[in-house]
């Protein structure tokens, strides 16, 4: 069934929240927000919690029009229910599995962002069981340094070293997340998100200025889910020229990751100077949510947005079908 035959009736769409992995919380709640947001006179709507759904899903897989994936972290945002989605051949919002694997790892992120020319922190990766000497990652990198998992979202197993007697403890507790883990170099500056969205054709979102409280050192898990701690301001408060760096940086990012769809690039701002940090290709999906609040500043409401998402997501799918077929 085409997009245009997709517009003409109502749509059997799949809402994916929950999942396994340690934001399973904050999942469920976006899925609560995406789910009252969702226009029910076009979409007919059935949730489905990977922890527990799964062959349900798959039962179920002839007759879903579309997927809406309001997943994060592991088993949600690192490719592997896109796959099972692709073998259903089930449409769906976001990165794909290449896009959505590279994006999670944030080593081949930045191992791509350096080839794309983009400008990242410097930084060490260490590997469980490979020997690792404090001294020399701090006469490196300096201090304050930056320890967490290579994989994993929402900040957690994060933290921020300040003292040569906090670094074993900060690498134990990545090591908890991960087999690999990063040592990055501190950057001070404006904390900056910048979404875009589309699929061959990007178009970036209004740059948002983010504003941890100030017993939070960075955008940590406690700064961004309790209410009130964090200060969100869109549009920064950035000149046009800076506006347009970041707006050009997070679509390159996007590119540099073989995105598509949709995602959202956080970085740091220090005097002119940017450095790009991760990509997220399922950010936040609630009303108040840093993507939906940039596109809210573009004029797009949230369930238009997530309109947006659904279309973009059949577009890929029927276009990728198509080169299937071909091939």
């Amino acid at each position: 069934m085409s997009i245009e035959q997709k517009r003409m009736k109502k749509l059997n769409l799949a809402l994916l929240s929950g999942g396994v992995s340690t934001e399973r919380e904050v999942s469920l709640n976006s899925g609560d927000q995406v789910y009252a947001a969702l226009d029910k006179k076009k979409y007919n709507v059935v949730r489905y919690d990977p922890k527990t759904d799964l062959n349900r899903l798959i039962a179920d897989a002839p007759k879903i029009d579309v997927a809406l994936i309001i997943l994060h972290g592991p088993f949600g945002e690192d490719g592997t229910i896109q796959g099972l989605l692709d073998l259903l051949n089930i449409p769906y919002q976001g990165a794909g599995v290449l896009g959505s694997a590279l994006s999670m790892n944030k080593l081949a992120s930045k191992q791509l962002y350096e080839l794309a020319g983009l400008p990242v922190p410097a930084y060490v990766a260490v590997k469980s069981g490979e020997p690792i000497e404090p001294a020399d990652s701090i006469a490196r990198l300096g201090l304050p340094l930056v320890i967490k998992p290579a994989t994993g979202g929402s900040s957690i197993g994060m933290s921020i070293v300040k003292k040569r007697d906090e670094f074993d403890r900060a690498l134990t507790e990545a090591f908890r997340h991960d087999q690999t883990v990063l040592v990055e170099a501190y950057v001070k500056g404006i904390e900056l998100t910048g979404a875009v969205i589309g699929n061959e054709r990007l178009e970036a979102l209004p740059i948002v200025e983010i504003i941890p409280g100030k017993t939070h050192d960075f955008f940590d898990y406690e700064a961004k889910y309790t209410a009130g701690v964090t200060e969100e301001i869109c549009p920064a408060r950035i000149n046009g020229d800076l506006t347009a760096r970041a707006r050009d940086l997070a679509m390159r990012a996007h590119q540099a990751l073989f995105c598509k769809g949709y995602s959202r690039t956080d970085m740091i701002l220090k005097g002119k100077e940017f450095f790009v940090l991760e990509t997220n290709t399922i950010p936040g999906m609630t009303a108040t949510s840093l993507l939906p609040q940039a596109a809210a500043v573009a004029g797009i409401s949230f369930s238009r947005l997530l309109d947006r998402l659904i279309r973009l997501s059949i577009e890929a799918h029927d276009k990728s079908k198509r080169h299937r077929v071909l091939g």
